[in-house]
């Protein structure tokens, strides 16, 4: 089979694959088994219900029910007051505007809006592919790799298989990010289609906004790979204007209507979200119990095991043997990586360009500075958010997992390429361990998500 067939059918069995796999989370995990899920679905049933966006407001944050509702598998007998969970009626409109039309149609069912949800992670699955393909143009197993970690990646899927503003918020994030290596690059992103989708971000989901600092990053890239004559500040500053004015233009409105409601300066409401969630958990307390040394060893184990696979309310762990083939895969990588940039770093440069390097390795090295700062950031936004409230949740840091998953891939490929590149035809290889949690995910919902987590049989 030609390459670029073979390419072809790799991209779209992946994609079915996908659609597949987290169609079967969306139907099949229990009833609002997935994190906020059912104050996410009551935004889209007050839209519907009321005709207006709501406001979060006193009484929309009960942890005694909400505990409840966990510890007793969300049993049907305990629901009536479930329309009362309501914490998340600050976020940003767009996705709940989005499922309102699905929610209307089919009588607000949760697994019709699920099933959007995974419609909406198609776009982060496959942006993964594109920034992939962007970024190694004549290794396209690096962008079929990414693309399916991004897609089968355990907890990445129970996410985007749920009722939560996330998918479209990576989905905003993946669209800027392919947008920021096509501007690098030179070709088909302007500055104000940029502005556009950062402005869909304030729409979308506070975990959007850091965007601006890539953005503006790229926009800078890409000015200093002009001649010394055409780089002009008042140019640079331009672009960055029409980027920024852009954005607000779109986004401005949801920040004034949020002052409207909350008063200044609380333009997110975010303000207005912490103080009617008392009672849940603060940093400060935790370390107060436990001690710093205990709280650090929980973050950094809760963090890493929640990013692959902490399902439910964090209830659901994955199985020891899976954490440790994750370890091993990560360490293999790493070790791949460095050994990469070592052997790169020893090349011998062409003396008939002097010290200079070529235009195409600036470039790639640009393309590295952008997706290492949007990881870094993601990971910052992280900390910052659990400096304040325990929220030990890998999800958390989903924005930067498009650079994380090309990393990782990277450094399996280097493997690949070191053992066995004298074969062209084993390039494909490289993409299977990261489809093969594909299975791995169908036997974590089937033997771990539904018998856990599903509500007792009474009688």
């Amino acid at each position: 089979m030609p390459p670029k067939l073979l390419q072809r059918t790799f991209f779209t069995l992946i994609l079915l694959s996908y659609l597949l796999v987290a169609g079967l989370f969306a139907l099949q995990t229990p009833d609002w088994q997935a994190p906020d899920e059912p104050a996410h679905y009551n935004v889209v049933r007050q839209i519907v219900a009321n005709t207006a966006y709501p406001v979060i407001e006193a009484g929309d944050w009960d942890s005694a029910y909400l505990e409840t509702l966990k510890s007793n598998q969300f049993s049907p007998g305990l629901l009536s007051d479930l329309d009362s969970v309501q914490y998340e009626d600050h976020q940003p409109p767009l996705y709940y505007l989005i499922q309102a039309p699905v929610f209307a149609l089919t009588g607000g069912s949760l697994h019709a809006l699920r099933l959007a949800s995974v419609l909406m992670g198609t776009i982060v699955v496959v942006m993964a592919y594109f920034i992939g393909r962007e970024m190694f143009p004549g290794q396209p197993q690096i962008a079929l790799g990414a693309m399916a970690l991004v897609a089968f990646l355990p907890q990445h899927v129970h996410i985007l298989a749920s009722v939560n503003n996330d998918a479209l918020g990576e989905a905003v994030v993946a669209v800027a990010l392919w947008l920021m290596v096509l501007h690098i690059k030179g070709s088909r992103a302007p500055v104000w289609l940029l502005g556009v989708v950062l402005g869909i971000g304030l729409l979308t989901k506070t975990t959007t906004y850091f965007l601006v600092v890539p953005a503006a990053m790229a926009i800078w890239l890409r000015w200093a790979l002009r001649p010394d004559g055409e780089r002009k500040l008042l140019r640079l500053a331009h672009l960055w204007l029409v980027m920024g004015i852009i954005a607000l233009l779109i986004g401005g409105g949801w920040w004034l209507r949020n002052i409207a409601t909350y008063g200044m300066p609380d333009f997110l409401g975010l303000a207005a979200h912490d103080s009617v969630v008392v009672g849940q958990l603060r940093t400060e307390e935790l370390i107060a119990q436990v001690g710093s040394t205990q709280y650090t060893n929980q973050f950094l184990r809760t963090t890493m095991r929640s990013y692959w696979g902490q399902f439910g309310w964090m209830a659901v762990p994955l199985e020891a043997r899976i954490y440790l083939g994750i370890q091993i895969l990560i360490v293999f990588s790493l070790i791949g990586l460095v050994l990469r940039l070592g052997i790169r770093a020893m090349r011998p440069r062409d003396p008939a360009l002097g010290n200079d390097l070529p235009n195409e390795v600036l470039i790639q090295d640009q393309l590295w500075v952008l997706m290492g700062t949007v990881l870094l950031l993601s990971m910052l936004a992280f900390g910052y958010y659990n400096s304040e409230f325990v929220q030990f949740q890998g999800r958390y840091m989903y924005p930067g997992l498009i650079p994380f998953a090309l990393a990782l891939v990277l450094g399996v490929d280097a493997w690949r390429h070191w053992l066995l590149g004298r074969i062209p035809a084993t390039r494909w290889l490289t993409v299977l361990p990261f489809w093969a949690f594909a299975l791995v995910d169908v036997y974590v919902l089937t033997r771990h998500i539904v018998p856990a987590l599903s509500p007792p049989i009474i009688g």
